[in-house]
């Protein structure tokens, strides 16, 4: 947020920001949806009371919520998973902090990861610590000491994991990857809590939501997050979901029930408008079928987006293999370059990213690609 007030004080007419941590189209605008716009016109043309909707959201959603993020027609998994609207994944985090600071004392977290993972779990008054991740030669994944961190781990500890687009490096694990650090968590009776913010943005909803389904397998309690800020460009409407995966159905109707308390003394009731909209879009196959082709294109814009910069960053000249850009998957990307060379690419050229190296690549259009390859290379 501090970068992004420095960036619109700077006069420059050149300046460009890639700290944003939301989809930008090919005009620097955050697109409404037209999936979105037609739901919102048949909630208007048939407008309701706005009474409070029950604690855990409304049965409908939650369906569709559980179909999108376990399948379609796994009753079995569903009648043993609690799931509850959330404020988004933000929301659906504190949810599960809250939870969990009952029963567990540990969590770990991908170093480096999203900043307010470690804020969240911190607050909620649990022991934070990290597990590496990043391979800052490469710009890929550090495989090897990840694997070795969570085997160190105690039991019981509890693994943040991001399900795909892993912000903020947009390194995520290759299937048989994620097969073996599924194999270690069920092993060492570990607790998986996976954010799922970005399904859709990697691969696809079905492929994005697989890493889920696997660790669903495991036998183990699973904690899922999921938002609709950016697969459906609901920011603003701040509405997600918050599942957890039990033994049994019974033992999912006193998670439930313990959920419904921690909704009551944080916000009591989740809103309306966003839960009606997500409603609207997944529950009627024309409305679905337009959002995952919107999906799609912001998908594979990203990744021509991304084939372009390392493009342009060999033929600028850039140090290190660029390939990495490309490897990557998602929004973020994380560049390799240091607080320091992060600073010059705001003095110096108008450039504006986060110390830690990440850049937006959604932010890239036509119109500024070339200037901050050249603007990377020179910094590099």
């Amino acid at each position: 947020m501090g970068v992004t007030e420095a960036f619109r004080a700077d006069q420059s007419p050149d300046k460009v920001n890639l700290g944003v941590g939301v989809y930008q189209d090919e005009h620097g605008k955050t697109p409404l949806f037209g999936c979105v716009a037609e739901a919102e016109e048949r909630l208007a043309a048939a407008a309701q009371p706005r009474g409070y909707l029950p604690q855990t959201g409304l049965p409908a959603y939650l369906s569709l919520i559980q179909d999108l993020v376990f399948g379609a027609g796994n009753e079995d998994l569903k009648q043993r998973t609690a799931t509850v609207q959330s404020l988004s994944g933000t929301g659906a985090l504190k949810l599960g902090a809250d939870f969990l600071r009952q029963y567990v004392g540990q969590v770990v977290i991908s170093d480096p990861s999203w900043e307010n993972h470690r804020a969240l779990f911190t607050k909620a008054g649990l022991q934070v610590d990290a597990y590496r991740y990043y391979d800052w030669a490469t710009g890929g994944l550090d495989f090897a000491g990840m694997t070795a961190d969570l085997e160190a781990v105690a039991p019981g500890t509890v693994v943040v994991l991001h399900a795909c687009c892993h912000n903020p490096t947009g390194v995520d694990p290759h299937p048989e990857q994620w097969a073996d650090v599924a194999a270690i968590i069920g092993t060492r009776g570990l607790i998986p809590f996976i954010d799922m913010a970005y399904q859709g943005f990697a691969d696809g909803l079905e492929q994005d939501a697989a890493v889920v389904r696997a660790f669903a397998s495991i036998g183990v309690p699973l904690f899922v997050g999921t938002s609709f800020s950016k697969n459906m460009g609901l920011y603003g409407e701040r509405v997600g979901s918050l599942s957890v995966v039990t033994e049994s159905p019974e033992a999912a109707a006193r998670v439930t029930s313990q959920l419904k308390v921690l909704v009551r003394t944080n916000y009591s009731n989740p809103p309306t408008h966003g839960e009606a909209i997500v409603t609207e879009v997944l529950g009627d196959p024309r409305l679905r079928g337009s959002w995952e082709a919107e999906l799609t294109s912001m998908r594979e814009r990203i990744k021509r987006l991304r084939a372009e910069l390392q493009a342009a960053l060999t033929a600028a000249g850039f140090p290190r293999d660029p390939s990495f850009i490309t490897a990557q998957t998602g929004m973020f990307s994380y560049t390799g370059l240091s607080p320091e060379q992060m600073q010059r690419l705001r003095s110096e050229y108008h450039v504006y990213g986060l110390n830690s190296g990440r850049i937006c690549v959604a932010a890239l259009n036509d119109r500024n690609l070339e200037r901050v390859a050249s603007a990377l290379t020179s910094v590099s």
